[in-house]
């Protein structure tokens, strides 16, 4: 069977990996088609460390999330990926409780252990220490963009309102144009989770830090975070669902700074470099699925990661190998 020809819809972390992997796996005739290209995708716009957060199923997010981090491990510390990998702290509030007991990635994550009374700040009564990797998306999008170049991969800068055009043009389509698929494909389910985070200059020795909120009036468990990055520090952030707005509310940010100082009190004095807003594709569940449709073609969707979308990318893409795989296109 001649090789057919693919098209991915998307150029952040899950179209990029999608599209590397399949030239992996021997597809030669792949393109990436783009409304945003790095630096410009959301993905960039991530602090990002590996982390299962605002995403379902949460058992098909564990497995992906487990493959996803194995590879990162092998991509930590190599020059030019932008991955580290870092031992952090997550911390949550004396009075939350989590009767629940321990998530499930905790099996596999390096050098996972609770966390004791010199690790945890004042007002918080229990955490988690662990090691995952860090990774610097300005770098790595670069980087995975660059891999998908070598094995001959092209990437180019084209808006897409339908499925129409990239399927007149390749008998698959791998459609991985998170939020862009409610429009698109008139996915209500598919909604904005909006995320601003500052950027300073000041860069912390300590790991990253992850602090669980107590739940609002509404009921909402929110994170902060700081992540230490190779040039800078992430200080973040919210998680505003149907929330559309990509302009950094000033009160927001000044409140994020305030909230990582408490555990992080030499965020006090360090010199903002920039604000940023991101809208993360958020859904009841991941879609990651084969239509196969009436001419023979095939479409794989993934898209809806929430928060998590480094973190599972490459799970799914190898998921979304085996469906074109599955295929008899």
């Amino acid at each position: 069977m001649e090789n057919p020809k693919v098209i991915v819809l998307g150029c952040g972390v899950s179209g990029l990996t999608s599209a590397l992997v399949l030239l992996e796996s021997g597809y030669r005739s792949v393109t990436i088609w783009a409304k945003d290209l790095p630096p410009f995708t959301t993905s960039n716009i991530a602090a990002a460390i590996w982390y299962p957060y605002k995403i379902a199923p949460q058992q098909k997010a564990v497995e992906w999330g487990r493959r996803s981090y194995e590879i990162f491990l092998t991509l930590a510390g190599q020059p030019g990926t932008g991955v580290w990998l870092r031992e952090g702290l997550e911390i949550f509030p004396a009075e939350m409780n989590l009767s629940e007991g321990l998530p499930e990635w905790v099996a596999f994550v390096k050098n996972f252990r609770l966390a004791t009374s010199p690790d945890l700040p004042v007002g918080y009564g229990t955490g988690y220490v662990f090691d995952t990797p860090v990774i610097e998306t300005r770098l790595y999008l670069e980087y995975l963009a660059g891999r998908v170049r070598q094995l001959g991969g092209q990437i180019i800068q084209k808006e897409v309102t339908s499925l129409a055009e990239p399927l007149e043009n390749a008998g698959i389509v791998i459609n991985c144009s998170g939020l862009g698929s409610r429009a698109m494909l008139n996915d209500q389910a598919v909604y904005p989770i909006r995320g601003q985070i500052v950027r300073v200059e000041q860069q912390l020795d300590e790991g990253f830090v992850l602090a669980e909120e107590l739940p609002d009036a509404t009921g909402h468990v929110g994170t902060s975070y700081v992540v230490p990055r190779s040039t800078d520090c992430v200080v973040g952030g919210t998680s505003q669902e149907n929330n559309w707005s990509l302009e950094p509310d000033p009160a927001t940010a000044e409140d994020i700074l305030q909230r990582a100082a408490v555990y992080r009190p030499e965020l006090k004095s360090a010199r903002v470099l920039e604000h940023l807003v991101g809208l993360r594709p958020g859904r009841s569940s991941v879609r990651l699925e084969a239509e196969t449709l009436a001419d023979g073609k095939l479409v794989v969707h993934n898209y809806g990661h929430g928060g998590a979308g480094v973190t599972v990318s490459w799970g799914c893409a190898e998921e979304v190998v085996s469906l074109v795989g599955k295929s008899k296109v």
